[in-house]
């Protein structure tokens, strides 16, 4: 029952996001548009904007699903960037809101799980320490998180599919590369 209750909150918020900014937005607003009362939203958040990170969490999270491994991990970006752009007003909402942190720590979550998937894959057979697996990590994290950013900031104008194919040019085989540069000799 409390997923039901979760994803009515969140389908509520999502929906009035869609018609006014996030900072005009009440608890009685999304409530009201659901048919449940106050305490039941502050039973399972602690604000509106726990609730919109709460969203954040559960919808990128299924729409990276499994892709994180090093021959797929272009679908789950894909998809992440699909997620975004079929719900660009939402985004742009919380992006434009006081809360915009919250967005961006999300993204930089996601992209790092996926992509400490994909660096723990390469890195088989390779002496690397964990310190500068993280390293390697950490720069891809911030660089296609960047990425985002900055697509969303300029609206999400370009294609999804052509702002993947043009990251996956250049950051094809570079990962594997950057992991043996780190690799320590064998004595």
């Amino acid at each position: 029952m409390s997923e039901i209750t979760k994803k009515a909150l969140a389908n509520s918020l999502k929906k009035l996001m869609k018609e006014k900014p996030l900072s005009k937005i009440t608890v009685n607003d999304v409530v009201k548009d659901c048919g449940l009362n106050r305490r039941t939203l502050y039973y399972y958040f602690h604000d509106i904007y726990d609730l919109l990170e709460w969203i954040f969490i559960t919808d990128i999270l299924e729409a990276v699903g499994e892709n994180k491994t090093y021959k797929n991990w272009q679908k789950g970006f894909l998809n992440l960037l699909y997620y975004l752009k079929n719900n660009k007003r939402i985004v742009l909402n919380a992006y434009h809101s006081i809360d915009r942190d919250r967005l961006e720590l999300h993204l930089y979550d996601t992209v790092a799980k996926f992509i400490y998937d994909v660096v723990e894959e390469l890195s088989k057979g390779i002496n690397v320490s964990i310190e500068d697996k993280n390293y390697v990590v950490k720069f891809y994290e911030i660089a296609l998180t960047g990425m985002i950013i900055d697509w969303i900031k300029n609206k999400m104008y370009e294609d999804p599919e052509i702002l993947t194919y043009k990251l996956n040019k250049i950051i094809e085989g570079d990962i594997k590369r950057a992991l043996k540069k780190f690799e320590k000799s064998k004595e």
